[in-house]
């Protein structure tokens, strides 16, 4: 059964007319959703499906009680390793989510590094994501690495360093040339 990931920005706290018509298409098909219980997209996220009446969602939080639940839908806590209200923290809920999903639909202001570290957990289990990009107004399909290489130019500068250096924390023994960060074509920004 598809499992759809929602998430995104904390600084994307309304969905357009398109972002509503291709949730539209995952409420109609009655796919199973997990989403965070961030402020922001999360937080839109929910407040668009609480709106449908939607039932197949699950609120991942990490620590003891969700920050968002609009829905009163069944919440997962998530322990995390990592002192509350860190980076670290927060992730946690975000790895197990990027698990159970088999589908990702991402809302990015160019700038979120969680938003695109799910993107990149994503596709290293081999799984797509659908991101909207707020600052091009426009859709981008990530399956693979060379999609990945294109997200990623769109990100502000300082953003790209804080995604590699995330994903180095994650992934600390990995060689390089297992990044898919880490291509041939991103010498040029500073990240090989």
């Amino acid at each position: 059964m598809t499992c759809v990931m929602l998430g995104g920005s904390r600084r994307i706290s309304k969905l357009n007319d398109e972002v509503r018509r291709r949730l539209d298409r995952i409420v109609r098909q009655q796919f199973r959703v997990v989403v965070g219980d961030a402020n922001g997209a999360d937080k839109a996220f929910q407040k668009y499906l609480e709106g449908q009446a939607y039932k197949n969602v699950e609120v991942f939080c990490s620590g003891r009680a969700p920050r968002n639940n609009l829905g009163r839908w069944t919440c997962r806590r998530v322990a995390a390793n990592a002192k509350p209200g860190t980076f670290e923290f927060y992730a946690a809920k975000d790895q197990a989510m990027a698990k159970e999903a088999t589908v990702g639909f991402m809302l990015w202001d160019g700038e979120s590094v969680g938003t695109m570290l799910n993107v990149w957990r994503l596709m290293l289990d081999q799984k797509a994501s659908l991101v909207y990009v707020a600052t091009e107004n426009r859709f981008l399909q990530v399956r693979g690495q060379e999609d990945w290489r294109q997200l990623l130019r769109l990100a502000a500068d300082d953003a790209r360093e804080n995604i590699a250096k995330r994903i180095r924390r994650e992934m600390p023994t990995a060689p390089k040339s297992e990044l898919p960060l880490f291509g041939p074509d991103l010498d040029s920004v500073g990240l090989a």
